[in-house]
């Protein structure tokens, strides 16, 4: 081979090359995008359930604090009454 003909030679095996490699790359990348979307569908799923869990549970205690009022509300006439007859007798 000429020195014309080695260095077009080399010149296209290194575009070859830097093509493979940019193809290589961007199909990984291609890859990783479509993994971080999966992910991404998958946190906003668990999200999702997480917030209607969170709402459950916000509503499960509200009822709770309020039937232990209601019988805090009790135990007390329960004593005021059990005083109320202590002094009494």
């Amino acid at each position: 081979m000429t020195g014309s003909r080695a260095r077009l030679y080399s010149e296209a095996m290194n575009s070859d090359k830097t093509r493979e490699l940019l193809e290589q790359e961007l199909k990984r990348l291609e890859s990783r995008v479509g993994e971080l979307a999966a992910t991404c569908g998958k946190l906003r799923g668990e999200n999702l359930s997480l917030r209607e869990r969170l709402e459950t549970l916000s509503t499960e205690r509200a009822g709770l604090l309020a039937k232990n009022e209601q019988v805090r509300g009790r135990v007390e006439a329960i004593i005021s009454r059990l005083k109320s007859l202590e002094q009494s007798a």
